[in-house]
């Protein structure tokens, strides 16, 4: 529990991982500030949580910096910040098929907005002597897929955390990320089969996909005092997909132990 009210702003938090998010800090006693390109889904967040919410292409530095500003003015110096605005990518394209305006976008949304966010937010902390950053990178940032530009983008979000971990640490900021792995968010649910090939779950240690409020438990803890002495830090949180994979060459992780009679 948040020993004071603290101010915590999600940018991305109107729907699925950000939403979560913004709805475990207010369990545990943020004050949430809810940002997202879409006003009415943040709105909505805010309204369900009494918090406040504001309309931000984090792309656009400026937007970033009049954001910054009126939370401050509005509600209060920011102790908390989490990343989770993305842009996603077709799988379907080889690198040389790649529309080239499609990869501008991913790149100024999940690399250059994230650093926009952490640029003016981070600056702040540090000025108050206090805070904590929680980047949403992903586990197609620790190695190969066909996400062209997803992919590269998140790896790169990772080391932009921890350049920015180093930077600002002495002045009181912690700055960490979490690597999602297959979340069933609502996009997911949605998405006719064939994304990927088999059966998804069974190449999951645990069996099972995510559930957008399990990162939400890595994010929240990442972002309070209990973790005190963490920065720099990408959290995995992929229900062991990273660790399974390797298998898939030998026929796959075991299935679960059953009971002896």
């Amino acid at each position: 529990m948040v020993t004071e009210s603290k101010v915590g702003v999600v940018i991305g938090g109107g729907n699925g991982i950000g939403a979560a998010c913004c709805r475990l800090m207010a369990q545990q006693g943020w004050r949430v500030v809810v940002v997202d390109l879409n006003k009415e889904s943040a709105e909505e967040v805010a309204k369900e949580l009494g918090g406040s919410s504001y309309p931000l292409d984090i792309s656009d530095l400026a937007s970033v910096e009049l954001i910054s500003d009126l939370v401050e003015k509005d509600v209060g110096p920011v102790s908390g910040l989490v990343v989770a605005a993305a842009a996603f990518q077709d799988t379907k394209f080889a690198p040389d098929e790649f529309p080239m305006d499609m990869w501008r976008r991913i790149v100024t949304v999940n690399l250059e907005g994230a650093f926009n966010a952490n640029r003016v937010f981070a600056a702040r902390m540090a000025r108050l002597g206090r805070g904590s950053i929680v980047n949403v990178a992903s586990i197609a940032g620790h190695g190969s897929s066909p996400q062209h530009a997803y992919g590269p983008t998140k790896a790169a979000v990772i080391n932009m955390t921890q350049n920015f971990a180093a930077q600002y640490g002495k002045s009181g900021v912690r700055v960490n990320s979490v690597s999602p792995g297959a979340v069933l968010v609502a996009r997911v649910k949605a998405r006719p089969p064939g994304r990927y090939a088999g059966d998804i779950d069974s190449q999951m240690a645990l069996g099972r996909r995510i559930e957008p409020e399990e990162i939400a438990n890595g994010v929240e803890f990442l972002l309070s005092d209990r973790a005190s002495a963490i920065t720099g830090t990408d959290l995995l949180i992929d229900a062991g997909w990273a660790v399974a994979n390797p298998w898939s060459i030998f026929g796959g992780v075991p299935g679960p132990v059953t009971q002896q009679q």
